[in-house]
């Protein structure tokens, strides 16, 4: 339909002319003596047209010639760009199918035209690197230490891989250029996490999981078991005394001081230095919250000494947990032993027993025996002392 309406056109146009050309008798003349040159309007105008579309080919075909080494210099920087393209995506399909020399070799095709050599490189150095090869990923990884726009790239890569290789200084003076220049994205703190674990700086992974907290960006299992790593290692530093212990449990969050595995390292902490007053209140406010076995067994530890009103606090409270969880052996066997150690003879054999007769845990029935055997022996009764000895001597071979 177009070709139909275009011939269409064409004639209508050549019928035109023709018939304007037809009533036109106007002539030209051209004098250059002592010549004289007749040209009819019509034959004048025609040469004056082919004469510009002439002049227009001849100017156009100049132009064409002149940026003609231009067009191919950029034709043959295309391709080259165009197989930059492509070697880079071929790099990055072969690291994600794990055929690291392949994705080399490809990023190495890539690094030939500027524009990807950064990104190539950083495809490269990961590359080497899977195939513990670190020196040539060290040298792809400073190919890029003058390009700008790739400088947090090249620090989150560096970073991942020296903590994978457990390069652990060298990844904390990586961690503190990506703090210097203020990147505190998610991944870039979970990397720093991962390298202070390994240098056993605990107090900055302790910072670190709270700041991770906060986010939502750890695993609740995975921020307790770090959080429980850090303060065990804090608060079996030998180094404290009893005043940078007491600052150290301070600075611990209260919901952390709650926690029955960081209460009872603590309390081993201020038990250890002859602090039992911090401990047992430290480990009430926990067991306040939880009964927990290893906190009865730390507040065993703390016990006040015979016949002071604090020891009879403890053998109160230990009554008041009693009424809510009357069958606990563990807590049975906590008040027994404070009664014992406040001379409370009847009372502290009938929990005792009861603890005995409820325990399960090897270490429990071995402790309810040897607390029994101390109790007949302040009741001057040896055989009975000399059987729960024997027993707890057994409990003891077959743990």
């Amino acid at each position: 339909m177009r070709l139909l309406l275009w011939l269409l056109t064409l004639f209508a146009t050549a019928i035109g002319l023709a018939v304007a050309t037809r009533f036109n008798t106007g002539n030209v003349v051209f004098f250059y003596p002592p010549y004289r040159v007749d040209l009819s309007l019509n034959f004048f105008i025609a040469l004056i047209l082919a004469g510009f579309i002439v002049l227009y080919v001849f100017i156009r075909a100049v132009r064409v010639a002149q940026r003609l080494p231009g067009r191919v210099l950029a034709y043959r920087r295309g391709k080259r760009q165009d197989e930059s393209n492509q070697a880079l995506r071929d790099a990055l399909k072969a690291l994600f199918e794990g055929r690291f020399g392949q994705a080399e070799k490809a990023a190495t095709r890539a690094a030939q035209w500027p524009g990807n050599a950064g990104l190539a490189a950083l495809i490269a150095a990961r590359a080497a690197h899977r195939m513990r090869q670190p020196e040539r990923r060290d040298i792809w990884l400073a190919s890029t230490d003058g390009d700008e726009a790739l400088h947090t790239a090249r620090l989150m890569t560096t970073l991942e891989m020296q903590v994978d290789a457990h390069q652990t200084q060298d990844a904390l003076q990586v961690v503190d250029q990506l703090n210097a220049s203020g990147t505190r994205h998610l991944q870039a703190l979970q990397w720093a996490l991962k390298a202070h674990q390994q240098a056993n700086n605990w107090a900055e992974v302790l910072r670190l999981v709270q700041a991770l907290d906060k986010r939502k960006a750890l695993h609740p299992a995975l921020s307790r078991r770090l959080t429980e790593m850090g303060y065990d290692y804090l608060l079996a530093d030998r180094s404290h005394d009893a005043e940078s212990l007491r600052r150290l449990w301070a600075s611990v969050p209260n919901v952390d001081r709650l926690q029955p595995h960081i209460a009872a390292r603590a309390a081993e902490a201020f038990n250890a230095r002859g602090l039992h007053d911090d401990a047992r209140a430290l480990l009430e406010k926990a067991l306040a919250a939880q009964l927990d076995v290893r906190l009865l067994r730390s507040y065993r530890d703390a016990a006040a000494p015979t016949g002071t009103p604090a020891l009879l606090g403890q053998i109160e409270r230990c009554e008041d947990w009693i009424a809510r969880r009357a069958n606990d052996p563990e807590l049975q066997l906590t008040l027994g032993m404070l009664c014992l150690r406040q001379k409370l003879w009847g009372k502290a054999q009938r929990h005792l027993e009861q603890a005995l007769a409820d325990a399960l845990e090897p270490r429990t029935v071995r402790e309810a025996h040897l607390s029994l055997a101390q109790l007949y022996d302040a009741l001057e009764q040896p055989e009975k002392s000399a059987e729960h000895y024997r027993r707890c001597a057994i409990a003891t071979a077959i743990r």
